[in-house]
């Protein structure tokens, strides 16, 4: 505070700055307590119209849209379509079992590639080949994988995390449907449906023998449904 310019070893004027004022600690407290006055309001507006849990939405504002008119309600209320099939069960079985082990098998090969941890379950055997899990369980496996972010982006066509979780959600119906086999027969579109689904996962985890087997598939499945349409209308137009 009295800096003696007469010292032997003076200060270099260059190195003295301005005198801070000493700040007492109400001082502080005050000056911080109205900078946080002043601070937007923004996030307490938003905390503000956050919805707490155990509230149902509908049962704030809420709207009712236009009725249908009385055509359009008899249009949609007609007897659905029937759309075709060529493929009997036991044909759809065989080609959705054959995605169900290739799926199986691109699955196992992606997980022991990168060496992922298959955690270990008391009533299951160790996983030797693809084959010791279905198709469901591989899928629960992968997506607790994505989810809890074990998976690197670069292990994935394009880094698709986010599109992995779905293609694998589309793959569940094939293995349902391959399963059951008291369900009712698919449509033709069904079936190829559940093929391309099928090779898009192949795709995502980057397995290019997988995608051509399954691509194969597909176009052999419809080349014979195109043959057995082309052959009904010709006994169709037959018998005309």
């Amino acid at each position: 505070m009295y800096p003696d310019w007469n010292h032997p070893m003076p200060v270099p004027r260059r190195d003295v700055g301005p005198m801070k004022a000493i700040e007492s600690p109400e001082y502080v407290m005050e000056r911080n307590s109205r900078r946080a006055a002043e601070k937007p309001r923004g996030g307490s507006h938003y905390n503000s119209q956050r919805r707490s849990s155990n509230r149902d939405e509908f049962d704030g504002p809420h709207q009712f849209l236009e009725p249908p008119s009385p055509r359009t309600r008899a249009a949609q209320e007609k007897e659905l379509p029937q759309l075709p099939t060529n493929l009997d069960a036991a044909e759809q079985d065989s080609i959705l079992h054959r995605v169900n082990d290739r799926l199986s098998r691109c699955a196992y090969d992606f997980v022991a590639k990168y060496q992922f941890r298959v955690p270990l379950e008391q009533d299951k055997r160790p996983i030797k080949v693809p084959s010791d899990r279905e198709w469901t369980e591989w899928v629960y496996l992968l997506k607790r994988l994505a989810t809890t972010r074990r998976i690197p982006a670069r292990f994935l066509y394009n880094g698709q995390i986010k599109q992995l979780i779905t293609v694998l959600e589309n793959s569940l119906e094939m293995r349902h449907a391959a399963k059951h086999q008291s369900r009712p027969v698919k449509d033709d579109r069904n079936v190829l449906q559940l093929i391309s689904a099928g090779t898009q996962v192949a795709k995502i985890l980057k397995d290019a023998s997988a995608m051509l087997f399954l691509d194969n598939l597909y176009i052999h499945t419809e080349k014979t449904i195109h043959e057995r349409q082309t052959r009904r209308i010709r006994v169709r137009f037959a018998d005309a």
